[in-house]
């Protein structure tokens, strides 16, 4: 029997941005890869959030804000008018269950490939910097990567107003807000650090100006969302694609002072290390940002639920978001309730079987206790 874990905080209502949410747990945005070659969100989908949707808030998977923003193989889109109607069914799913939905922007950036782009292009970032990986999965299996092309200074504009109209499409379909991906080494990560961002026009060469692609996306997706349902993720500790600049703790310290001018309705931190740490110096924590940032801080990364609960009580988070313990164990919510065990962690390769195994297919903690009894 799991020892039981006193979560009289992590389970109890949140008050986010005029939203109620019914527990502090987070399903953080999850890439599964089932939405098919024409990035459609579809009903095996809306069965899977739904089956989630004990969080008090979900966060969707990374969802791409249009075709050059595409990386990887069958992720969900935003970026036609289609895509939006699709995605209701989902928003649909999560609310029957009294769950609010967020929408994750996504622009790959770098970490993408010219078989993902229109005509073969390269794919586009704020510096002609190689992603240093081995490869990467494209539509035609594994490539090596490339140097992608450097954004011209008039070309960003038109990369915010994509931002702008997933966001329109975001609140057509629904969702209750939207969460702007600015971690783990895609574009705005890739704009706000110092390793890739080697620009010379008012978009880089300081702190200031490389936060700058970040605030014109912020402010062009206020004029659609109030800021209460607007949030923001980083990753200051990152590796992955790799990230991790000398300067991050300055840099994201600055970035989370300056979003903090804004009202948003959280600033969603990937503190942990389970993803990787670039190890460039002692890594940040909640608290370092509870400092500079005074609306909600959701903390995310190698989470347990006694350590979630620690970080709210301890004042450092409001939130925390869970990633890998929601792809095997749908009941999450009400195992931690119930001190219930968590099933295994599911094996990385059926993650991405873009079909209804590794997704839909694990069993809550009553269904596996019937079948036991069977």
């Amino acid at each position: 029997m799991t020892p039981e874990i006193d979560s009289q905080t992590l389970l109890t209502p949140f008050e986010m941005g005029g939203l109620t949410l019914k527990n502090r747990v987070v399903m953080a945005p999850l890439t599964r890869s089932r939405a098919g070659a024409e990035r459609m969100p579809n009903a095996m989908m809306a069965e899977y959030y739904a089956q989630r949707a004990g969080a008090g808030l979900i966060i969707t998977e990374a969802t791409v804000i249009s075709k050059q923003a595409i990386g990887w193989v069958n992720s969900p889109g935003i970026y036609s008018d289609k895509q939006a109607e699709a995605w209701q069914q989902i928003v649909d799913a999560v609310h029957s269950k009294g769950t609010p939905i967020f929408m994750q922007l996504w622009h790959c950036g770098r970490a993408s490939h010219s078989n993902f782009q229109e005509n073969g292009q390269l794919p586009v970032a704020p510096s002609a910097i190689k992603l240093n990986e081995e490869y990467i999965h494209t539509p035609i299996g594994k490539q090596p990567l490339e140097t992608p092309r450097a954004l011209e200074t008039e070309e960003i504009p038109g990369v915010v107003e994509d931002y702008r109209q997933a966001a329109e499409r975001a609140k057509a379909a629904g969702f209750d807000g939207v969460e702007i991906h600015s971690a783990n080494g895609y574009l705005i990560d890739e704009f706000l650090q110092s390793k890739t961002n080697h620009r010379s026009d008012r978009y880089g060469g300081s702190i200031e100006k490389r936060f700058q692609f970040l605030k014109e996306i912020v402010e062009s997706i206020l004029t659609v969302w109030p800021a209460h349902q607007v949030g923001v993720r980083i990753s200051p500790n990152g590796g992955f694609n790799d990230m991790g600049s000398p300067d991050f703790r300055e840099t994201f310290l600055y970035v989370a002072k300056q979003l903090n001018n804004y009202g948003l309705a959280y600033l969603h931190i990937m503190d942990g290390l389970a993803f990787g740490f670039h190890e460039l110096g002692e890594a940040m924590t909640l608290a370092e940002f509870r400092e500079v940032f005074n609306r909600p801080l959701i903390g995310n990364c190698g989470y347990t639920q006694e350590t979630a609960e620690a970080a709210i009580q301890a004042g450092n988070a409001d939130l925390i978001a869970f990633g890998r313990p929601f792809i095997s164990n749908p009941d999450l919510v009400e195992r931690f309730a119930n001190n219930w065990p968590l099933n295994p962690p599911a094996e990385m390769e059926i993650w991405y079987s873009f079909e209804k195994e590794g997704y839909l297919d694990f069993p809550t903690y009553q269904e596996s206790q019937t079948k036991s009894s069977v």
